[in-house]
C-alpha cells in the first residue's frame, strides 16, 4: 500500500471551520455617523432575501460541522479513546455546543437580525467593547482559518498527485515550499473570485459542495456493508520506528477490515491511548477531546446567513437544531460501524482507512477536496463580511474606513480584497499547526461570548427581551460559557489565557478611543438590576450612627462659577450620595415643553469632565426657595437621600468662568461678550454665561436672569433645618483651585505645609463656649472626613480653644484632647484668649415665639474683631476654614441682619465652609 498524506496538518487545518458568511446588504450603503443606528433597507433589499431554511442554514452549518473532519478524525477518535469513550466525548462536546446554540436561538428571535451573525449579536447586546474586541478576533480566526484550510487543500493535492509513491502512482504536480505557496495561491485566487462576484454565487457552490459531500459520505455507509473483509497495507510513516525493545516484535506494516464482527467490536469498546504517528506524541483523553472537538464547531455557519433569510426568527433555530442533531447521529453511527468493522491497529496506524474500504477509492478523496474548498471560501467571505461589519460601526475610527466601500450590487469588495491579502500572508507561514489552537480558542472565545450575551440579557430582566425561542434559561448560559472556557484551556493553557488577556486589551482600547455608540448599553441594565434589588434591602429603619456618612445636595446657581466648589465637596462626600442640584425657574404651564430635558447632557458632561462621582437632579419651580424643598424632599431613593444641604454663600463677589476652555480645568475669562476661539471651536456646555457685576457667587443669577433674595436665601436654610438637614454655606471658593491648594510651592516660608482650621464653637454666642454639641461633632466629623481623603491626608486639622479670661487653659485643652481622642480624630490644639473687652450688645428679644434663636443683635465691631481674630491665628493661612453656623433666627423680619452677621464674620477668610448640623453623627461605642 503506497504512502498517504499524514493527518497532523488536516487535523488541526480542520480545527478552524466556522462558516462565517454574511451577506451585506442587496445595493449601496451610505456612511453613517459613528455608533449610529443601521440605515433601515428598503423593500425591495427585502424582497432578495429568499433563502429557505434548509438552504440558508442547514445546508452552511452542516459542512461546516462536517468538513474533512468526518473523512480523516473519526477513526483517530475511536482508534485511541475506545467506543465508550468516544461516544461520551461526543455527548460532552455536543453538549457544550448545543448550550451555545440555545443562546444564538434565543438572541436571533428577539427581533431584526442585520448581517453580521455572531459579531451583530454580540455588539448589540454587550456593548462596543466585547463586540469591537470579539469582532476582530473573530476577523482574525476566519483570516487563519482560510489559510489553514487552503493549506490542508494543497497538501491533500500534493499527497495525491506530487510524489512518485503518491496515492494514484502518478508525478503529475512538483512539490516542496514555493511550489506548495504556489498552489496555495492560485486556490485563494479561486476563492478571491468566488467572493468578488458575490455571496449568492457561494450560495449555490454549497448547495453543489453538499450533495457531493452527503454523497460521499452514503458511499461510506454503503462500503461497510459492501466491502469484504481485507488487509490494509499500513503507511510507512507508521510503521517507521520499531518498538524500543530490539528483541521484541516491529510494528505492525499491516491491519485488517473484518467487517462486522463481535469480536472487533468488543476489541474497541475500551480506550487505548498510544503514540500519535504523525506527531509523536503520546494521547490522551484530553488530547483527543480536544482534536475532536474542533470537528463539532461551525454551528454559527446558520446565523451568520440571517441577512439573507426569509424568516430569521424561525429559520435560525430549526435550521440550526436540525443540523446539530444530524451531524450528532451521523458521528455516533459512523463511530459504531467502524468499532464493529476495523481492528484497532488499522484505526490506530491509518487515519485515511476509510479511502482504502471506500467502494471506489477517490470517493472520499473528492469529499476532502470539496469540503475544504468550501470551508476555505466560507472563512474568507466570512472574514469580509466581518471586516465590513466593523468599518460601517466605526469602532476603529478611520483606519478600517476604506473597507465601508461597496458595489453596485452592495459587495464590499474592499473588504474581500482586505482579507484575501491577509490570508494570503498568512499562506507565506507555510505549517500552521500553531496558529490552529489559537484560531480555535479565538472561536470558542466568540461562543462564550455569545452565550454571555444570551445570560445577561435573561440577568438584566428587560422588558424587551423576549425571545419566541423560549427552550434556554441562565443556567444553559453558564453551562456553555464554562465548557467553553474548559475546552479552551484544556487545548492550550497558554494560548487561552493570551487570547483573553488580548481580547481585553481591546476591550480597553475600544472604550476609551472608541465614540459612543446608540446601541443600548447592556451594563446599564445589569446595574439598575442590580441597585434596583440592593436599593430595596437598604432600610432606612436599620440606620445607625456608627455607618454614618454625608449624603450631600449641592445646590448651584451656574457651574460656570461653581467648579471650585463641585470638586472641593466631591472630596467630603466620603462614599455618599452626592447630587448636583439646580433650580430653574418657570412654569410648566405656560410653556411648551419641559425646558430641563435639554439639559441633562450638559450637565453630565460637566460631571465627566471635573471627573466627581454625584449625580444631578433639576426642577422647575416658581421660587428658588420652593425649587429647592422640591429637591429636599424627591433627590434620592430608598435608603440614599440628601442628610446635609450646600450652598453657596450669599455675597456680591464677582463670579470667574470656570468653563470658558473645556479643554482646562479653569480658565480666568469673566466677559462672554467676546467668547474666546476654544470656545466656539468646542462647545462642550450650554450654561449661562457670566456677566461681570451682575452675579453673585455660587448662588446668585438663575438661569433666566432673576435673582435671588437674601431673604429668601436665609429661609432656605431655616427650611433645611426644619426638615432635619445638616446645612453647609461655602464661601471663598470661587477661586479655589484643588490642584495648587494641596501642591503649594516648596519654596514658600512654610515648606508646603496645608492646614485646615476648625472653630468648633458658636462665634455669634460669646457666652457659649461648648465643644460637645450636635453642631460642633457634626464639624468636627466633617473636617475629618476631609482628611481621610487621599489627597488630604498629609494636611493638619488645627483645632482652635477659645478659652474666657478666668478659665485654665490647661484644663480646658487636655479636656478637649481627650475628646478627639476618643473620637480617633487626630488635630492639634491651639488655645485662643478671648478677649472680653469686646463688646456684647444683647437684644432683649432673643428668643421669639416658641423657636429658639442661636444668634444675638451683635455690634459690627464685634464681628469685625472676631473676624480679626481669625486672620490673625491663620499663620500660616490654612486651605480651608470651618466655622460652626448658628441657627436662623426664629424672627424672620432679623434675616437680613443674620446674613450681614454671618458676611461680616467670614470676610476675608479665604475659602470657608459654615456648618450646622441637625442629627447625631459620631460615636465613640464600638
Amino acid at each position: 500500500m503506497t504512502e498517504r498524506t499524514p493527518l497532523l496538518h488536516y487535523r488541526l487545518s480542520a480545527s478552524v471551520n466556522e462558516s462565517e458568511l454574511r451577506s451585506p446588504p442587496a445595493g449601496p450603503v451610505p456612511e453613517r455617523q459613528p455608533g449610529g443606528p443601521r440605515q433601515r433597507r428598503t423593500p425591495a433589499q427585502r424582497q432578495r432575501q429568499k433563502l429557505s431554511t434548509f438552504f440558508g442554514v442547514v445546508i452552511p452549518t452542516l459542512l461546516s460541522m462536517f468538513s474533512v473532519v468526518v473523512f480523516l478524525r473519526i477513526g483517530f477518535v475511536v482508534g485511541q479513546s475506545g467506543l465508550y469513550q468516544a461516544i461520551a466525548m461526543f455527548l460532552v462536546a455536543y453538549l457544550i455546543i448545543s448550550m451555545t446554540v440555545l443562546s444564538v436561538c434565543a438572541i436571533s428571535t428577539n427581533g431584526a437580525l442585520d448581517a453580521g451573525g455572531a459579531y451583530y449579536m454580540i455588539s448589540r447586546a454587550l456593548g462596543p467593547e466585547f463586540g469591537g474586541s470579539i469582532g476582530l478576533m473573530f476577523f482574525l480566526a476566519n483570516v487563519c482559518g482560510s489559510a489553514l484550510y487552503v493549506l490542508g487543500l494543497v497538501e491533500a493535492i500534493v499527497g495525491s498527485f506530487g510524489m512518485p509513491e503518491g496515492q494514484f502512482g502518478v508525478i503529475v504536480l512538483p512539490s516542496g515550499y514555493w511550489w506548495s505557496l504556489l498552489y496555495g495561491t492560485a486556490i485563494t485566487l479561486l476563492c478571491l473570485l468566488v467572493c468578488l462576484v458575490g455571496a449568492h454565487i457561494y450560495a449555490k457552490a454549497t448547495f453543489i459542495i453538499f450533495l457531493v459531500v452527503m454523497f460521499v459520505l452514503g458511499t461510506i455507509f454503503v462500503s461497510f456493508f459492501a466491502v469484504r473483509p481485507q488487509t490494509i497495507t499500513l503507511p510507512t510513516s507508521a510503521t517507521r520506528n520499531p518498538t524500543m525493545n530490539a528483541t521484541g516484535p516491529v510494528a505492525p506494516t499491516t491491519a485488517n477490515f473484518t467487517g462486522f464482527k463481535l469480536d472487533t467490536l468488543l476489541g474497541n469498546l475500551q480506550a487505548d491511548y498510544t503514540v500519535d504517528y504523525t506527531t509523536g506524541t503520546m494521547m490522551s483523553f484530553a488530547t483527543v477531546f480536544a482534536v475532536m472537538f474542533n470537528g463539532c464547531t461551525g454551528i454559527m455557519a446558520g446565523s451568520n446567513m440571517s441577512g439573507d433569510l426569509k424568516s430569521p426568527s424561525s429559520s435560525i433555530p430549526r435550521g440550526t437544531i436540525t443540523a446539530v442533531i444530524f451531524t450528532f447521529i451521523i458521528y455516533n453511527l459512523l463511530s459504531v460501524l467502524i468499532a464493529c468493522s476495523c481492528d484497532r491497529v488499522l484505526l490506530q496506524k491509518d487515519y485515511s482507512f476509510l479511502t482504502d474500504i471506500n467502494i471506489w477509492h477517490p470517493f472520499v478523496t473528492i469529499g476532502v477536496y470539496s469540503s475544504t474548498l468550501s470551508a476555505a471560501m466560507s472563512n474568507l467571505i466570512g472574514a469580509s463580511r466581518i471586516l465590513y461589519a466593523l468599518a460601517r460601526d466605526d469602532l476603529f475610527g478611520k483606519a478600517l474606513s476604506p473597507a465601508k466601500r461597496t458595489s453596485q450590487s452592495g459587495n464590499p469588495w474592499v473588504s474581500v480584497l482586505i482579507s484575501w491579502f491577509l490570508v494570503q500572508l498568512v499562506l507565506f507561514s507555510g505549517k500552521l499547526n500553531t496558529i490552529a489552537s489559537i484560531v480555535t480558542i479565538f472561536f470558542l472565545l466568540v461562543y462564550a461570548a455569545v452565550d454571555l450575551a444570551c445570560l445577561a440579557l435573561e440577568w438584566a430582566s428587560a422588558p424587551n427581551f423576549r425571545p419566541t425561542f423560549r427552550y434556554f434559561t441562565w443556567h444553559t448560559c453558564v453551562l456553555g460559557i464554562v465548557g467553553c472556557a474548559i475546552m479552551m484551556f484544556l487545548i492550550n493553557a497558554i494560548y487561552a489565557s493570551a487570547s483573553i488577556a488580548f481580547m481585553l486589551l481591546l476591550l480597553l482600547l475600544i472604550h476609551y478611543l472608541s465614540p459612543t455608540s446608540s446601541w443600548g448599553y447592556i451594563s446599564q441594565a445589569l446595574i439598575f438590576h442590580q441597585v434596583r434589588k440592593y436599593l430595596l434591602m437598604l432600610d432606612v429603619r436599620k440606620d445607625h450612627v456608627k455607618f454614618w456618612r454625608p449624603q450631600i445636595l449641592l445646590m448651584v446657581s451656574n457651574p460656570r462659577s461653581s467648579v471650585g466648589l463641585i470638586t472641593f465637596i466631591n472630596d467630603i462626600k466620603k462614599s455618599g450620595l452626592y447630587v448636583l442640584g439646580h433650580v430653574q425657574l418657570g412654569d410648566l404651564n405656560t410653556l411648551p415643553s419641559d425646558p430641563l430635558q435639554s439639559q441633562y447632557d450638559s450637565w453630565l458632561s460637566l460631571v465627566d469632565h471635573l471627573n466627581i462621582k454625584a449625580f444631578v437632579n433639576l426642577t422647575l419651580a416658581d421660587s428658588v426657595r420652593h425649587g429647592v424643598q422640591h429637591l429636599l424632599f424627591i433627590s434620592g431613593l430608598g435608603g440614599m437621600r440628601p442628610n446635609t444641604l450646600i450652598l453657596g454663600f450669599y455675597d456680591d463677589c464677582l463670579p470667574k468662568d470656570r468653563l470658558v476652555d473645556p479643554s482646562l480645568p479653569f480658565s480666568q475669562s469673566t466677559d462672554p461678550s467676546e467668547p474666546s476661539q476654544e470656545l466656539e471651536q468646542q462647545p462642550l456646555f450650554h450654561f449661562a454665561y457670566l456677566r461681570n457685576g451682575s452675579v453673585r457667587q455660587d448662588s446668585g443669577e438663575l438661569g433666566d436672569g432673576k435673582v435671588l433674595g437674601a431673604q429668601e436665601y436665609v429661609a432656605i436654610i431655616a427650611d433645611a433645618m426644619k426638615m432635619l438637614k445638616n446645612v453647609v454655606l461655602a464661601r471663598y471658593f470661587n477661586n479655589f483651585d484643588r490642584t495648587q491648594v494641596l501642591s503649594p510651592p516648596s519654596s514658600s516660608p512654610w515648606k508646603g505645609a496645608v492646614y485646615v482650621d476648625v472653630w468648633p464653637v458658636n462665634l455669634l454666642r460669646p457666652d457659649s463656649c461648648s465643644y460637645v454639641d450636635t453642631c460642633s461633632l457634626f464639624l468636627l466629623q466633617l473636617a475629618c472626613i476631609l482628611n481621610m481623603v487621599r489627597g488630604w491626608k498629609k494636611a493638619t486639622l488645627r483645632l482652635f480653644l477659645c478659652v474666657e479670661e478666668g478659665r485654665s487653659v490647661r484644663g480646658s485643652e487636655e479636656k478637649l484632647g481627650q475628646l478627639l481622642k476618643e473620637l480617633r480624630i487626630k488635630a492639634r490644639i491651639y488655645p485662643v484668649p478671648w478677649d472680653q473687652a469686646v463688646e456684647e450688645e444683647e437684644s432683649d428679644d432673643d428668643y421669639v415665639n416658641s423657636f429658639p434663636s442661636n444668634t444675638m443683635h451683635l455690634s459690627d465691631d464685634y464681628l469685625s474683631a472676631v473676624n480679626k481674630l481669625i486672620l490673625d491665628q491663620a499663620r500660616p493661612p490654612p486651605a480651608v476654614r470651618f466655622l460652626y453656623l448658628p441657627r436662623p433666627p426664629a424672627d424672620t423680619r432679623r434675616y437680613t441682619s443674620y446674613l450681614h452677621q454671618l458676611e461680616l464674620l467670614t470676610r476675608d477668610l479665604g475659602p470657608t465652609l459654615l456648618i450646622h448640623g441637625v442629627t447625631p453623627v459620631i460615636t465613640t461605642d464600638l
